[in-house]
């Protein structure tokens, strides 16, 4: 068993991110490796895991009280309904603070696991083993959980931070191209705001990352959760510097949310959709080089990435969107906060702006 392993250590609390290929087959060394032991848990699973992981983990916890919740993984589901329901077994069941609830999905499966668990008797053991590229590279890191409402994205949600975090790669393989796609949006997202070595590496390797390839693969993952893990141990709460993770994020929740969180447009796509708008609206605002902003289009265009927001949405949708930019949770003084691209590794956040020139600004994209 080859694995990366990497240290979090914030404010609330310390944790191992285990990352290697075939990691399933050796969890309860890696269980036991950790220091977490419990009497109950409950798999929260979500139903496009394949049948072959979650049978070899049943197998392996065969000796523990388990109980287990299919998840039907969806932004729809992604409710304070499924919320009620977790907590109705975990109340049912009689769990306690030192049993154990972990997540096996992708990140909505996550959010909803992870928020269950801080909001239980306020807070029980958590495990997250995140299943698709997505989950990998982002959502398992951090301790943001929540869940949405009619008002829009993660709108309700805590700050909670696992006990473990188990990336197996061997997982990806189950997954379609789109879904590779998704979590290739937030590998991309760390090299824009922190690290222009590592974009350049993925502008030469970005086609063997997006094949699954070794070593292409494992040094993304692996470099991303460095980049994610500075941020957070240096801003647990999203204060300050930790904003600068939302680049693309305030567009991209907007259009999920106009959509209606439709399968037209994942979150993943809706991230690079709203990655390229936030490299636009730099570029309008004359933050950023011309030299970056023509690596960062070309680099879409050679991989083929949503960049076209006509394909998606016309001008009659602008004030919709806008409706939803202005509920994001990171605004304040009745405006929209951005965080924009100064050049590649290097971004400005709390950069605030009123509807006038996020509709222009709109209007220019959908026009031309």
């Amino acid at each position: 068993m080859i694995q990366s392993k990497i240290r979090i250590r914030t404010k609330n609390q310390s944790y191992n991110v285990i990352v290697g290929n075939n990691l399933i087959k050796d969890l309860l060394k890696i269980l036991k490796n950790n220091s977490i032991s419990f009497n109950k848990c409950l798999l929260v699973i979500d139903n496009k895991v394949p049948k072959k992981f979650i049978n070899k983990i049943n197998f392996l916890l065969k000796k523990k009280n388990k109980f287990i919740y299919t998840f039907n993984s969806s932004e729809i589901n992604k409710s304070q309904k499924t919320i009620d329901k977790l907590l109705d077994i975990l109340l049912k069941k009689n769990f306690h603070r030192t049993d154990c609830l972990i997540s096996i999905g992708g990140g909505i499966t996550g959010d909803v696991s992870s928020f269950t668990a801080s909001i239980f008797k306020r807070g029980i053991k958590f495990i997250n083993i995140p299943t698709t590229l997505l989950a990998q590279v982002d959502s398992s890191i951090g301790g943001k959980t929540g869940i949405n409402s009619k008002h829009g994205k993660n709108l309700i949600g805590s700050f909670y931070q696992p006990h473990l975090v188990i990336s197996d790669t061997s997982f990806l393989k189950s997954l379609p191209k789109r879904e590779i796609i998704c979590g290739y949006a937030e590998i991309l997202k760390h090299s824009l705001i922190m690290n222009k070595k590592f974009f350049t590496f993925l502008d030469k390797s970005a086609d063997s990352i997006l094949k699954l390839k070794k070593p292409f693969l494992e040094k993304a993952i692996f470099k991303s959760c460095l980049i994610k893990k500075k941020i957070i141990e240096k801003d647990e709460n999203e204060k300050s510097i930790r904003q600068i993770l939302n680049f693309g994020h305030t567009f991209a929740h907007a259009f999920e949310a106009t959509n209606n969180y439709s399968k037209k447009l994942n979150h993943g796509e809706a991230v690079l959709l709203g990655i390229i708008c936030a490299v636009n609206f730099s570029h309008q605002n004359q933050d950023i080089k011309k030299n970056d902003y023509n690596k960062i289009v070309n680099h879409y265009k050679k991989l083929n990435l949503p960049m076209n927001i006509k394909n998606y949405y016309s001008i009659k949708n602008i004030k919709n969107i806008l409706s939803f930019m202005k509920k994001d949770k990171k605004n304040n003084n009745n405006k929209i906060n951005l965080v924009l691209l100064k050049k590649i590794g290097n971004v400005n956040y709390n950069c605030q702006f009123n509807d006038t020139s996020i509709y222009n600004f709109f209007s220019k994209e959908l026009i031309n």
